[in-house]
């Protein structure tokens, strides 16, 4: 009977662990998520409490999981069964701006990034390492080989999908870097069968565009988002000048932009000037005057029973996340279409810096700037220490994106 005791005693005491996620609990967010997604990698669920300090996790509590907070330096208490019940029936009032979300699987993460590049020239390669979540590194060859559905969600690294190598000729055209990544670009669109590099890389966004419309899930930083969107619209339409491609661009191609093929932005205006560092308007980079101490974007405030997805996209233990540069910093509003969900802004200035959209059966979401703890990354310059920052704000909404595919799916209202 003593053993009995005991045992009834364990469950009823001991039967959840919780991964707090606020400020004054958690010392290390970022590998809280990978303890997350080590635990779904072992066949049990995971409840992400949405609004609930921070969106802190509720696991099954067990020793090698209370062993791996502990090797990873992750932050953890340990539940009875009625305290996590508790916890449950606040978040189910509805009177609280919370819910409980199930994950079921951990998601097969790609990075899509060129042969070669070092973790730390990206930002979701270098969290996804720090936070120990595994993923695999794809490029066009495969995309074009619809190696895209074996995976479940997809990050672009900061690619340049029109053909345009960055837009760095002017400051760098005569680098050995910059000589060296053209020539390759130029030699894959050779032996995949395309002319340019430009229509190589329309091909692999329509490989990509399909693989989200088929379900998939899409997360892009930096100039990854626009020049893809500009890619597409650009279908059929010459847009590089002489020194990208060989041959001049279509005259007038503006006017034969499309915007009906994009996933978020509308109405822009190609930047035609091959010296100057900018796609187009979309980009606030050269309009924002903003100091850096004053450079903050505030996320924004959804119901998380109503709105799950953005609620969960915006999961954070704080409002308030500081601003960061990139080749794409942020985006003009005006320039943004209606269906798509804004997530984070800076109203000063009227630019969004994190939005979020559905294209057919998938999901994107778009995150300006190259480095959220590193204010005006440059060529050249070291990598982040991730071990100096475990509590960014920043990096916290990279990786509830990596989450967001593990979530039990509801079906939709018809």
């Amino acid at each position: 009977m003593f053993t009995f005791f005991i045992l009834v005693s364990f469950q009823t005491f001991a039967s959840y662990i919780l991964i707090p996620m606020d400020a004054e609990s958690q010392k290390n967010h970022l590998k809280a998520y990978g303890i997350t997604y080590w635990t779904l990698e072992q066949q049990l669920k995971v409840k992400w409490l949405l609004n609930y300090r921070g969106g802190s996790f509720l696991l099954p509590d067990s020793e090698r999981i209370q062993r791996e907070c502990q090797i990873r330096g992750v932050s953890f208490e340990v539940l009875s069964n009625a305290k996590a019940e508790s916890i449950l029936e606040e978040i189910s009032s509805p009177s609280k701006n919370m819910e409980a979300v199930v994950l079921e699987k951990a998601p097969k993460i790609a990075v899509y990034t060129p042969k070669g590049k070092l973790p730390w020239d990206d930002a979701v390669t270098m969290v996804l390492t720090y936070a120990e979540i595994p993923y695999e590194t794809i490029y066009d060859e495969e995309v074009l080989n619809d190696g895209l559905l074996l995976f479940d969600w997809l990050h672009l690294h900061h690619e340049d999908f029109t053909g345009q190598y960055g837009k760095f000729y002017g400051s760098y055209r005569t680098a050995a870097w910059y000589i060296e990544e053209k020539k390759e670009a130029e030699a894959l669109a050779t032996k995949l069968g395309y002319n340019k590099v430009s229509e190589e890389k329309l091909a692999v966004s329509k490989k990509i565009r399909d693989y989200v419309i088929g379900g998939g899930f899409m997360f892009a930083m930096c100039s990854a988002t626009d020049s893809f969107d500009i890619a597409l619209s650009a279908d059929g339409v010459d847009i590089c000048e002489p020194m990208f491609d060989g041959d001049g661009s279509d005259p007038n191609y503006q006017s034969r932009i499309d915007y009906s093929r994009t996933f978020a932005f509308k109405d822009f205006t190609l930047e035609r000037n091959p010296m100057v560092y900018e796609f187009s308007s979309i980009d606030m980079t050269q309009k924002r005057h903003i100091p850096k101490m004053t450079d903050y974007f505030t996320l924004m405030d959804f119901s998380a029973k109503w709105d799950p997805i953005p609620t969960m996209l915006c999961q954070n233990h704080t409002a308030l996340v500081k601003g960061f540069m990139g080749q794409t910093t942020s985006f003009t509003r005006d320039e943004i279409k209606s269906n798509v969900l804004v997530m984070g802004e800076n109203k000063t200035n009227g630019e969004a810096k994190y939005i979020h959209g559905i294209k057919g059966k998938g999901f994107f979401t778009f995150y300006g700037g190259h480095d959220p703890e590193d204010y005006t990354h440059r060529v050249g310059d070291p990598k982040t220490e991730l071990d100096l920052y475990p509590t960014s704000p920043g990096y916290r909404l990279i990786l509830n994106n990596v989450l967001f595919p593990a979530a039990k799916k509801k079906k939709q209202k018809t």
